[in-house]
């Protein structure tokens, strides 16, 4: 059977998002993560090709002319991709792909491939988010304050995924993603072979 899905995960900066997916990916083996692309530079311990493919502004633009981006946003300051053909390539070998991204990128993509999976992560509370975005003590308090403001903003988009999952403690959230992931491997348009693979159990019988 087939079944290969995007599972597109985000939510505002500071919500946990990039915490969640390694820990998805920590404890489902099968998933693949799609690397994106960004001219931001490389966080402290941050890895080339893992956590992000790091492009000067330059090489980004070549990409979006080529168009090799599944979705591209301008976020903040920087501007962040998807490269559309591993997802694909994934998808049609009956991968799920997980896809970490911001609002817009995600809005992006719903436009254009509608038949990707879409969760919004939420903070227990706005105050944590301000407190997580400060803790992990990466950008400036101009910068702070700026995806702080943002994230008001991108929280109005939430009625356009298909499910939210509140990030108050990480395992939580993703038995809570796993549980999605589970229910969306059997949706009947996943599997339009379902049928006859049911007779072909019933043929050795």
């Amino acid at each position: 059977m087939s079944g290969g899905f995007l599972l597109v995960l985000s939510g505002p900066s500071g919500s946990g998002k990039g915490t969640v997916s390694q820990a998805i990916m920590k404890e489902n083996k099968e998933i693949i993560f799609s690397t994106s692309v960004t001219t931001r530079t490389p966080r402290p311990g941050e890895v080339n090709g893992e956590n992000y493919f790091f492009v000067s502004k330059t090489k980004f633009e070549q990409m979006v002319e080529k168009d090799e981006l599944l979705e591209h946003a301008f976020v903040h300051t920087n501007y962040y991709g998807t490269p559309k053909q591993f997802v694909f390539d994934q998808i049609e070998k009956g991968e799920i792909v997980l896809l970490e991204i911001d609002v817009q990128g995600a809005l992006q993509i719903k436009k254009k491939y509608k038949e990707a999976v879409f969760i919004f992560l939420i903070p227990p509370t706005m105050e944590e988010l301000r407190n997580r975005l400060v803790k992990r003590d990466t950008e400036s308090e101009e910068e702070i304050n700026t995806r702080f403001k943002n994230a008001f903003r991108e929280l109005d988009f939430v009625g356009e995924y298909d499910y939210f999952v509140i990030n108050d403690k990480v395992s939580q959230a993703v038995i809570d993603i796993e549980n999605i992931i589970a229910a969306e491997k059997l949706r009947v348009k996943r599997h339009k072979d379902i049928k006859s693979e049911v007779l072909k159990e019933k043929e050795k019988i």
